[in-house]
């Protein structure tokens, strides 16, 4: 039955998304006011409005992190990527990718996907000018092989722990370390030979990103190109750059603005906007490398140099081990056996990450006094809103209207079509915002789909999964799209050619695949 409360959420989610679309706030706070709207109408009680700040999902992201950040600083991703490099002129696209995908997307499956690509998108652009190859053949690979990768475990992108979260709220068993993994390896293997087979037809040639003009004489004389991607904290985003003192404020002057693969030098951009994901091209001493290296205010900062952590090299090897034990742990803690052995400790993702991140902090393989630098809070607060939102969805009868509008469509159709709805809607809305915003939105709509035809809702959680990673057709859905759109000057069309044809690879799987592994 069509009720107020139910299209005042409609109308709600109507501004939320629209909101999203346009980037007017950052996504946690978009969904925490509509979360707050939904209190105020009595839609949500308090205490579930706050309930997804104390989800043990919501936490373990914010402790991966940090894990995440420990590795990174170890160096051993970057000695890694190294050796994976061909050392020789003359090597191809394809020869360095099909060195370099595979291990990334291994990597990628167990770390958080940015310092990945923070890490290596750097080393291939230097690499790729000191062997005349294309780093735009390489660069967009890079990001999403980090995608591909994070569908295949459940730690491989936060998207999988909000759903887990959500299945468990809504009463299931929620998934394995691995069990993501028999659909999203299948996605993951056909993504990268696709990416091996077409990106070089389908990506263009390196484009001039250094103007004669921005080529200054003080090169040499302390003062060295740096290149920044600018992140959502960053104090000046959406006002003009003639109105933001950057030298002041960071002790450098801005050469050049990178945007959308156009190129524009300093008196070209004074009336231009500050916007997430440019990337900055400025003349900086050593000083900013130190002050301004892990800023939150950026996504990357790169001075074309090798970094040195300068850790011990016990800690170095140390931080992969806790990585190594956190994996196993949490995967044989969800042996029967186990649970049955210690049934009070509940040895899972979230005790083995705690345990990790204690260790590493009093061992200062991550810098603790500076932690809370490494955490992205936007993502944790839009995870928190998220499950209050999908309370609000399910409390006010709204999605059980759009189930029963979707299954009375499809009372000739088998679970299957609604399951490519399902997958389309939620890629739709991933593109266009944020992979966990856009599975908050689905999964109660999903939910419901499931109870209204009586089948199993795990193959609808299953895909809800895949299609909120499958960020490919926009640099606007994954932060690491937006990261390398910069460091390759890659415009919009760019990941629309090479993505749009990934993301169909993605669905055709899901729906072949999932029901098959997951019956309903």
């Amino acid at each position: 039955m069509f009720t107020l409360h139910a299209l005042f959420v409609i109308i709600v989610l109507f501004f939320v998304i629209t909101a999203l679309i346009k980037d007017r706030m950052r996504p946690g706070l978009i969904l925490f006011s509509g979360a707050v709207v939904f209190m105020c109408a009595g839609i949500l009680s308090p205490k579930e409005l706050l309930e997804g700040f104390a989800n043990k999902g919501m936490i373990t992201v914010a402790m991966l992190f940090l894990v995440s950040e420990g590795v990174r600083r170890s160096g051993l991703l970057e000695a890694l990527l190294r050796r994976l490099l061909p050392h020789q002129q003359g090597a191809g696209e394809r020869q360095v990718q099909a060195r370099m995908l595979p291990v990334i997307a291994f990597i990628s499956a167990f770390l958080n996907n940015t310092p990945v690509v923070v890490i290596f998108a750097p080393m291939i652009k230097r690499w790729a000018e000191k062997y005349g190859v294309a780093a735009t053949k390489l660069l967009i690979p890079l990001s999403y092989a980090t995608i591909l990768g994070g569908v295949c475990t459940l730690i491989g992108t936060s998207t999988n722990l909000v759903v887990h979260g959500m299945v468990i709220d809504a009463g299931y068993g929620g998934f394995s370390m691995f069990e993501l993994g028999k659909v999203g390896i299948i996605i993951a293997a056909a993504g990268l030979l696709y990416i091996w087979a077409f990106s070089s037809k389908l990506l263009p040639a390196a484009r001039t990103d250094r103007n004669e003009e921005t080529q200054p004489s003080e090169l040499g004389r302390g003062l060295h190109r740096i290149e920044v991607v600018l992140g959502a904290r960053f104090p000046a985003i959406n006002r003009r750059i003639i109105d933001f003192d950057f030298k002041r404020k960071y002790g450098a002057d801005i050469l050049e603005l990178k945007r959308g693969g156009v190129t524009m030098i300093m008196h070209d951009m004074r009336r231009e906007r500050f916007h997430e994901g440019d990337t900055l091209v400025l003349l900086a001493d050593n000083d900013f490398m130190q002050n301004w290296g892990d800023s939150s205010f950026f996504l990357m900062v790169s001075n074309g140099k090798e970094t040195d952590y300068k850790m011990p090299r016990w800690k170095c090897w140390l931080s992969v081990l806790l990585l190594f034990l956190m994996i196993v742990g949490a995967t044989v803690g969800e042996l029967p056996a186990v649970r049955q052995a210690a049934p009070r400790m509940h040895l899972d993702m979230f005790f083995f990450v705690s345990v990790v991140t204690v260790i590493m902090a009093w061992l200062n393989i991550f810098p603790a006094r500076k932690y809370t630098k490494f955490i992205s809070w936007d993502i944790l607060i839009t995870i928190a809103s998220a499950f209050a939102i999908s309370r609000a969805m399910q409390n006010s009868g709204m999605a059980d209207l759009v189930a029963q509008f979707a299954v009375g469509l499809s009372h000739s159709c088998s679970p299957v079509v609604l399951l490519a709805v399902v997958f389309v809607i939620t890629n739709v809305f991933t593109e266009l915002m944020t992979n966990n915003a856009a599975a908050a939105l689905a999964f109660p709509l999903s939910l419901s789909i499931a109870q209204h035809m009586d089948v199993s809702p795990i193959p609808f959680f299953v895909t809800i999964c895949m299609a909120a990673s499958a960020s490919f057709s926009t640099p606007i859905g994954y932060q690491t799209n937006l990261i390398v759109q910069g460091v390759g000057n890659y415009r919009f069309a760019d990941f629309v050619r090479i993505g749009l044809p990934l993301n169909i690879i993605s669905l055709i799987i899901t729906v072949l695949v999932v029901p098959l592994l997951w019956p309903f």
